[in-house]
C-alpha cells in the first residue's frame, strides 16, 4: 500500500499489517525523495483522463454495477488511443 504522509501514523500502519498488507508510507519530518510521487503521478494521470469523459466526471449514477459499465469503456477508448499513438 502506498500513501503519502497523510498516513503517517500507528493507527494505519497497524490497519494494514493487520490485514497482511505491507505499507510504504512517507514519514513526516523528513525530506521528499522516497519515491512515492512516480506511483501517484501515475494515479492522477489516470483519473484525469477518466475525468475527459464527462459522464464520469461527476457520478450521477447511484448504482454501482452503471458506473462500472461506463468505466470499462472509458478505460478501454483510454488504452487504445495509447495504442494508436
Amino acid at each position: 500500500m502506498l500513501a503519502d504522509r497523510g498516513y503517517d501514523h500507528d493507527k494505519y500502519c497497524r490497519l494494514f499489517w493487520r490485514r497482511g498488507i505491507e505499507p510504504v508510507i512517507a514519514r513526516r519530518g523528513t525530506g521528499h525523495g522516497s519515491g512515492l510521487g512516480v506511483h501517484r503521478y501515475v494515479v492522477e494521470r489516470t483519473i484525469g483522463l477518466l475525468h475527459g469523459f464527462r459522464r464520469l466526471r461527476i457520478r450521477w449514477e447511484t448504482r454501482d454495477d452503471i458506473h462500472q459499465a461506463l468505466m470499462t469503456p472509458a478505460a478501454a477508448i483510454i488504452c487504445w488511443r495509447r495504442l494508436v499513438r
